[in-house]
């Protein structure tokens, strides 16, 4: 990865063609889990995979691309979102999830998609694209100790949401096995 990193500062535009194909699932999973619709998501990588072209001399190291394109990103999700948000109320937003392998699970999506946008975001960083707090803290440009916090509260929700759906889940099967002897005695 470091040899097409160089060559795509060389603008080779082969190589950089190739970066933007390996961070491609890793750009949507961030874009999508900021903007929720499809066609924000590509408007938003549209515009990283261009701006990081024009401005791939601005990258320091190589080691730190990802975390770069990855910031890049993010600013422009936000400004989508930011656009977005005045011209629609949030109300009419309508929320929907890409299938994936990773994401197959209803719950998990069901649970991520229950978290404020400044958790979900962070979550995403750290678990699914395996950030470390410090770079996560680079990426959204703020104090390491705010994403360690973020992470602690988004665990601790996510674990409330979770054992809440759990007692739900077992009142219904309760409600269901009652009213299934009922109709049962009934007969």
């Amino acid at each position: 990865m470091n040899l097409l990193i160089r060559n795509a500062r060389k603008h080779d535009k082969a190589a950089f063609q190739q970066l933007m194909e390996q961070e491609g699932k890793s750009m949507y999973k961030v874009a999508k889990a900021i903007l929720k619709n499809d066609e924000d998501v590509a408007d938003a990588m549209q515009e990283t995979v261009l701006t990081c072209w024009e401005k791939i001399d601005t990258l320091k190291k190589d080691e730190y691309f990802r975390t770069w394109l990855t910031r890049i990103l993010i600013n422009h999700c936000n400004a989508i979102y930011r656009q977005r948000t005045r011209a629609i109320p949030e109300e009419t937003i309508q929320e929907t999830w890409f299938q994936e392998t990773g994401y197959a699970n209803v719950e998990w999506r069901s649970f991520l998609n229950s978290l404020e946008e400044k958790y979900r975001t962070v979550i995403m960083l750290y678990y699914v694209e395996g950030f470390k707090a410090r770079e996560i803290a680079q990426i959204l440009d703020m104090n390491e100790n705010t994403v360690r916090g973020r992470l602690a509260t988004a665990r601790k929700k996510l674990e409330a949401s979770y054992k809440n759906s759990e007692k739900t889940a077992r009142t219904v099967k309760f409600e269901r096995k009652t009213a299934f002897c009922a109709a049962e005695r009934r007969a």
